[in-house]
């Protein structure tokens, strides 16, 4: 009877302690304050995009950085690991081996790895020993200049360098260091803010684009809203109770970071931007007081995409004076 007894807490432990460890390990796959990666919008399909985003992602980073060497939280690489076991005894490797395979430390870092972002049709990648900023840059202008199809289900690539608790007073007081490198004198810029907020309704989206407006004109007073063509774009997305901020480059040439519409050409469509200046000026003044002349003609496809997923999502664009 004590032996059935004990067998019986022994079942009822084991299933305690894997139930404790499935909820630490669903908790260290999502999006969490303090990472840096790649939010990655798509049209419906999550699993292929991230199949896409893996592949994408790798050709570039292997190219840059070259191949992707495993590090164990030791520091030492796999390939170190494979050259100092061809010089041991085979019954000592082996030894080694199954100590590693046994050892629940042991966990390696990869360049990429996908988290649940906690929004739909939204994957995020977090990133490891590299600037997300940089590489998206770098992909976006290779594929801007060889208009070489790279994807079918990716939408846009955000790189994430920052990230804070999605609430007012935390996001401005982070983004009062986070944007001094681009900001405060003697630098100065030309910029916008592109604000969207998923599966949150605590923030106004004025509201936010005005304080960070003003907290940008207090870094330095030379810098100054444009619309039409920033020099830099201020990217703020906030997904549940995370904020993901970045500064990206060249946001209106790259079609505000979106593969597929960087992929068309953009020449024809720049010349007739010229004939028509004040038109655009005000239409970028109607999209930051609120209106709906976002992506009128660079993104009609994007918008209509994320229109149909993303339907209830507080989204929108602007800077403010």
């Amino acid at each position: 009877m004590s032996a059935a007894q004990n067998e019986s807490r022994k079942r009822g432990k084991k299933r305690y302690v894997s139930g404790q460890q499935g909820k630490r390990w669903k908790g260290s796959r999502e999006l969490e304050v303090g990472m840096q990666g790649i939010l990655i919008t798509c049209n419906r399909n999550e699993r292929k995009c991230t199949a896409e985003a893996f592949n994408l992602l790798n050709g570039y980073a292997d190219k840059l950085y070259g191949p992707e060497k495993l590090h164990d939280n030791k520091g030492s690489s796999s390939s170190e690991e494979e050259e100092a076991e061809e010089e041991e005894d085979v019954d000592v490797a082996l030894k080694k081996e199954v100590a590693q395979l046994q050892s629940s430390g042991r966990k390696r870092e990869r360049r990429f790895q996908a988290l649940e972002s906690g929004a739909k049709n939204v994957i995020f990648i977090k990133t490891h020993n590299l600037e997300p900023d940089k590489l998206i840059h770098h992909i976006l202008s290779d594929l801007h200049t060889t208009k070489k199809k790279s994807s079918r289900v990716i939408l846009r690539m955000l790189p994430v360098t920052g990230t804070c608790k999605a609430f007012q007073e935390d996001m401005l007081k982070y983004l009062t260091t986070f944007l001094e490198p681009w900001f405060k004198t003697p630098n100065s810029a030309t910029y916008q803010i592109a604000f969207k907020a998923r599966n949150s309704s605590h923030n106004n989206r004025e509201d936010i684009i005005k304080s960070i407006a003003g907290l940008v004109g207090k870094l330095n007073p030379k810098n100054k809203v444009d619309l039409t063509n920033p020099e830099l774009t201020i990217i703020v997305e906030v997904i549940k109770a995370v904020c993901c901020v970045s500064v990206a480059r060249d946001y209106t040439l790259y079609r505000k970071y979106n593969v597929q519409e960087v992929l068309k050409e953009d020449a024809p469509k720049a010349d007739a931007a010229e004939t028509r200046t004040e038109p655009n000026a005000a239409e970028q003044k109607d999209e930051h007081n609120g209106g709906e002349a976002e992506e009128k003609k660079v993104a009609a496809e994007e918008e209509k995409n994320e229109a149909e997923n993303e339907e209830g999502v507080n989204e929108g664009e602007g800077g403010g004076e």
